[in-house]
C-alpha cells in the first residue's frame, strides 16, 4: 500500500471520528426538558349539578277584552306597578251594520208582538169582567202579553249589546279593561287605535296587557338525563342570575318532570322548576337567564389534585399520573378517583402527601411558538 492511500484512509479515520465525538458532544450538550409539578393538596370538594334556564312570575296573567272594538285609550305604561282593579285600557265598540239592523229588526217585531198582546189582554179584561169570556181564557191573554213584554225586553238588550257592547247601565264592565291582579305590567303589545277580538270558545282572543306578581318568581330550568336521578324535590337550592353580576337568590326545587324532551343535540333533558325567594328591593325582571345550583354531596379535608393532571390508559381507560422520582424521572401510577368539582378531584390511592405530579399537557416553547404563527 503507498503511502498516498495510507494518507486518505488516515483523513477519513480521522473526520469519522471527530464526526462521532461532534455527535456525543451534542446529545449530551441538549438541555434537558424540564416539566412543571403540582403537589397534593387537601381541600373541601363540592359536588354540584348545575341547570341552566330562566327566571319567570309565577303569577302572570294576560288580559283579553270581553268584546270587539277598537282601543280607545291606554292608560298605563310598560314597568308601572298597579292594583287589582285599576282601569288598564278602554275599548270603543264599532258595531257591525249588517248585525245592528238584524237586531233592530228584531226589536221592531218583537214591539209589534207586544202591543197586539196588549190590546188582546185590555179587551178580553172588558170581557172576563162582564161574564163573556172564562177565566182561563183572561189568564191565557194575561201570560201572552207578559212573555211578549220579556221577549221585547230581550230583543232590546240584544240590540244595546250590538250597539255599544254591554246592557244599558253595564257598559263599563265589558269596554273597560281592569288589572285582575296585583302587579306590574310587563308587556302592552297593542296602542291606541289598534282593533282587537274578544276571548271565545273559537277565538283566545286579542291580549291587551301582561300583568306580573314580581315577588313570586319560579326558575325554569333543564338538566340532563345523566344527572336527573340525583334531584330531589323539596331540596333546597341556589339560583344565580349573571345579570346581577352572579348574585344568588335561594330557592326550593318543587318540580322534576316526569318525561325528558329530546333536543336538538340528541340529549334527553329534564324539565324543572323551582320557588324563587325575591325581596321587593331587588331590581329582578322576567326573563332573566340564570343558573340552579343544586348540591350532591360535600367532602371536607379530602388529598386531591387539579383534574388537568389526571391522564387515562387508552385500552383500560384507568385513571393515573406521572410522579418524580428522586432521579428526576417521572413515572406513571396507577390512582383511584373519588368525589370530583369539575376542577378539583379526591384522590382516595395512589398518591400520597408531598409527591410531586407531571404537569403532562404544558405546552413547550416551540409548540407555543407554532402555534402563534398559525393564529396569525
Amino acid at each position: 500500500m503507498n503511502k498516498s492511500v495510507k494518507i486518505i484512509i488516515g483523513i477519513v479515520v480521522l473526520l469519522a471520528f471527530v464526526a462521532v465525538l461532534k455527535y456525543f458532544k451534542d446529545a449530551n450538550s441538549n438541555e434537558r426538558e424540564d416539566f412543571e409539578v403540582e403537589q397534593p393538596f387537601f381541600t373541601t370538594i363540592n359536588s354540584k349539578v348545575v341547570a341552566t334556564g330562566s327566571l319567570n312570575p309565577e303569577e302572570e296573567i294576560q288580559l283579553k277584552p270581553q268584546i270587539s272594538g277598537i282601543i280607545d285609550d291606554i292608560l298605563v305604561e310598560e314597568g308601572d306597578l298597579v292594583q287589582k282593579g285599576d282601569l288598564i285600557a278602554k275599548i270603543r265598540i264599532v258595531p257591525n251594520e249588517q248585525a245592528l239592523a238584524s237586531a233592530n229588526s228584531r226589536v221592531n217585531t218583537a214591539r209589534l208582538s207586544f202591543d197586539n198582546a196588549n190590546t188582546l189582554f185590555k179587551r178580553n179584561k172588558i170581557l172576563f169582567e162582564k161574564g163573556v169570556i172564562s177565566k182561563q181564557d183572561f189568564e191565557n191573554s194575561e201570560l201572552s202579553l207578559n212573555q211578549s213584554n220579556e221577549a221585547l225586553k230581550q230583543a232590546q238588550n240584544d240590540y244595546q249589546i250590538v250597539r255599544q257592547g254591554s246592557i244599558s247601565g253595564q257598559r263599563l264592565a265589558n269596554t273597560s279593561i281592569v288589572a285582575q291582579i296585583s302587579g306590574t305590567i310587563l308587556e302592552i303589545p297593542v296602542r291606541i287605535g289598534d282593533q282587537v277580538i274578544q276571548s271565545n270558545n273559537f277565538n283566545a282572543g286579542t291580549t291587551i296587557a301582561t300583568v306580573a306578581n314580581m315577588n313570586k318568581m319560579i326558575f325554569e330550568g333543564q338538566v340532563d338525563e345523566s344527572e336527573v336521578a340525583l334531584l330531589e324535590e323539596g331540596k333546597p337550592i341556589d339560583i344565580v342570575i349573571g345579570a346581577l353580576n352572579e348574585k344568588k337568590f335561594p330557592a326550593k326545587l318543587m318540580f322534576v318532570a316526569p318525561k325528558g324532551v329530546t333536543d336538538n343535540a340528541g340529549a334527553v333533558q329534564f324539565t324543572i322548576k323551582a320557588d324563587v325567594e325575591i325581596e321587593a328591593t331587588n331590581n329582578i325582571r322576567a326573563g332573566y337567564s340564570a343558573n340552579a345550583e343544586i348540591d350532591i354531596e360535600n367532602k371536607d379535608s379530602v388529598l386531591s389534585i387539579k383534574e388537568a393532571l389526571v391522564q387515562f390508559n387508552r385500552i383500560t381507560e384507568k385513571p393515573f399520573v406521572e410522579i418524580k422520582g428522586e432521579d428526576g424521572k417521572f413515572k406513571k401510577q396507577k390512582i383511584e378517583l373519588g368525589l370530583s368539582d369539575g376542577i378539583n378531584v379526591e384522590v382516595t390511592e395512589g398518591v400520597k402527601e408531598g409527591d410531586e405530579i407531571k404537569v403532562w399537557n404544558k405546552a413547550s416553547d416551540d409548540e407555543k411558538e407554532s402555534a402563534d404563527e398559525e393564529d396569525k
